[in-house]
């Protein structure tokens, strides 16, 4: 940090998408703004990188080997294209934006879970073709969802889907009963035997080592033929070709997709033709002001950070996302 106080800010930001409202972080540092090409010549020296284009890679690719930021604060709640080696093996603190996206994104699966049991999609395709056809839906009171991931995103679509009278089972690395928002919580060990009771699989986990690929071929066999598959958590969770090849036979009911392993969806994917199948262009927690949302939640820690008093939200590097017991922002 300068002598006078005032850290060194790096924003790497996308040109066609510039983060708003940057004023309060204006006021508490020298900020300088740049995109990929220019972040290795901005990097060493600073002492802050906000990533508000998490999308980027750039950091993984110039990350120097001296002078490097001691704090990375990424706009995104999932933090694993930052885990490079590099990053993981140094000193620097990496924080996400934990607080902004659980409700929206609990709000989005809710929605597709009434989606699929009220078939809103045939009822749009038949009202533009003004067909009136009397069908049945699906009542969602007393199925059964199989929220995996607890962190603060799974836990606000637990409470969502409760409320809605829907019966919650929440998966992660340890079992618990009793969790006041996920009822009881298996061990991933667990996954296939839990998935053949569930009625809604809804993945919320993080990236890591231990969840990519969990929903393959194998997984998706023991999911009912009745059931459906949401993703809001990362694309890499399934097996994309082995997911297409579930659905294609029918071994499914269908999958709502938000998030993908390439980014936009390549526009040869299956994916985007098969009927049972919803896509969404990663979008399940961005609702109006979020944006600036982001921004003010690392305008806060900034001035945390200037304070000298702990940071909120702070990433576990080895596990893949904020440790149990640190300080969050409430969602």
């Amino acid at each position: 940090m300068e002598p006078e106080g005032r850290p060194r800010v790096v924003v790497l930001r996308d040109e066609a998408d510039p983060p708003p409202a940057m004023e309060p972080v204006e006021r508490l540092a020298r900020v300088r703004y740049v995109d990929g090409s220019g972040l290795a010549e901005a990097l060493p020296g600073s002492d802050v990188l906000f990533v508000y284009d998490f999308f980027s890679r750039a950091p993984s690719r110039v990350w120097p080997r001296e002078g490097a930021p001691g704090w990375v604060h990424v706009a995104s709640a999932g933090v694993d294209g930052l885990l490079f080696p590099g990053l993981v093996e140094s000193d620097t603190v990496v924080t996400n934006s934990r607080g902004v996206f659980e409700r929206p994104i609990a709000e989005y699966v809710l929605g597709l879970v009434l989606c699929f049991a009220k078939d809103l999609r045939t009822t749009l395709r038949l009202q533009e073709r003004r067909v009136w056809r009397h069908r049945e839906s699906e009542r969602i009171e007393g199925t059964r969802a199989l929220v995996i991931g607890t962190g603060p995103i799974g836990r606000a679509i637990g409470r969502a889907l409760a409320a809605a009278g829907i019966v919650v089972t929440g998966m992660g690395r340890t079992a618990r009963t009793g969790d006041p928002d996920l009822g009881e919580v298996l061990p991933d060990d667990r996954l296939h035997e839990a998935l053949g009771e569930a009625d809604w699989v809804v993945l919320a986990a993080p990236l890591t080592d231990r969840t990519r690929g969990m929903i393959d071929g194998a997984a998706l066999t023991r999911m009912r033929p009745t059931a459906r598959l949401i993703n809001v958590g990362r694309g890499a969770l399934v097996v994309e070709d082995d997911l297409v090849e579930a659905l294609r036979a029918e071994r499914i009911a269908g999958a709502a997709l938000d998030v993908f392993e390439d980014e936009p969806l390549p526009e040869p994917s299956p994916l985007w033709d098969l009927p049972n199948v919803i896509v969404s262009p990663h979008m399940s927690g961005d609702v109006v002001g979020w944006r600036t949302e982001l921004v003010r939640l690392f305008a806060d820690n900034l001035g945390r950070y200037v304070a000298g008093r702990p940071l909120l939200n702070v990433v576990d590097k080895r596990l893949g996302y904020v440790g149990s017991g640190t300080p969050t922002a409430s969602g």
